[in-house]
């Protein structure tokens, strides 16, 4: 079979990874950057070229698209669909994920539980939504944020009002979710592979930091789900229609709050942590679903 990873940069963990895991199962592995794709759309003939010569003979695609390029990264993946390429993340399941927004109404429909939010567009009365979450303490999340760039804790309502202010200054659109206390500074990421949790770690903020994002200096341990948070993690990917999924949840005393569904986590910390080869749990599920 043929596999192709669609990644900015082949030396990255993940995509090294991922290379590795299917040469080990005797695939022909190529990573391509998605940006440098040219999409050609004509009547019932759907082509991708890379760096000039058309792209043939690929079985499945691994989709690593960054944030910052969703759009088009999305668009590649949409075209490899169209020519009836199996893709582990499909096209509208990353668009869903990446609208942080949308992906919280989603979750919030289907019943899973999540810190309360306020969203409003570009409100002259930011002390309303302070309130509607709770009062402060307060965090404050740009839409566009990742890796925990663009997340600011407010201890006091002042604080919130001036960020939300500067937010909206500058044209930044904001969530404001309340603050789980509890969670003391530490998150919990399960990650999905075909309807299957293959690997938990609890991730936690270093001193002083109350996120807990590997990117920011957290550190990260195994960790055994509960029956609540793994069934939790498990719809939260199936209603998303993620494939694979890392699944971010605080746990709260009322039980797992989902935090963040992501459509492209990153291999290097759950592998570290768990020990367990989760590269190759991604392409068995290639496998099984590639004849």
């Amino acid at each position: 079979m043929k596999i192709a990873v669609l990644s900015r940069n082949a030396k990255l963990y993940s995509t090294k990874r991922l290379i590795e895991a299917g040469e080990k199962r005797k695939h022909t592995m190529v990573v391509l950057d998605h940006l440098a794709c040219d999409i050609v759309i004509e009547k019932k003939k759907p082509q991708l070229y890379y760096k000039g010569e058309p792209i043939t003979g690929i079985d499945a695609v691994i989709p690593r698209i960054g944030a910052s390029v969703t759009f088009y990264g999305t668009a590649v993946v949409r075209q490899f669909e169209m020519m009836k390429v199996f893709t582990t993340t499909e096209s509208q399941a990353l668009v869903r994920s990446r609208d942080k927004l949308r992906s919280l109404q989603i979750l919030s429909r289907a019943g899973l539980d999540l810190p309360k939010t306020a969203f409003t567009d570009f409100s002259k009365d930011p002390d309303s939504l302070i309130s509607k979450v709770g009062g402060p303490p307060c965090v404050i999340k740009l839409l566009e944020g990742t890796q925990g760039v663009g997340v600011l804790l407010a201890e006091t309502k002042s604080a919130a009002h001036s960020v939300l202010e500067a937010f909206q200054g500058l044209n930044a659109r904001v969530m404001v979710q309340e603050f789980i206390k509890e969670a003391g500074g530490a998150d919990v990421r399960a990650f999905v592979v075909d309807g299957v949790v293959v690997g938990a770690m609890k991730r936690q903020g270093k001193e002083g930091e109350f996120r807990s994002n590997l990117h920011r200096g957290g550190s990260a341990t195994i960790v055994e789900l509960s029956d609540e948070e793994e069934n939790a993690a498990l719809k939260a990917a199936r209603v998303l229609g993620l494939g694979i999924a890392g699944v971010d949840m605080l746990q709260s005393h009322s039980g797992p709050k989902i935090m963040e569904v992501n459509s492209s986590p990153g291999l290097e910390g759950i592998e570290g942590a768990t020990g367990k080869d989760i590269a190759k749990a991604i392409i068995r599920y290639i496998e099984r679903n590639v004849d």
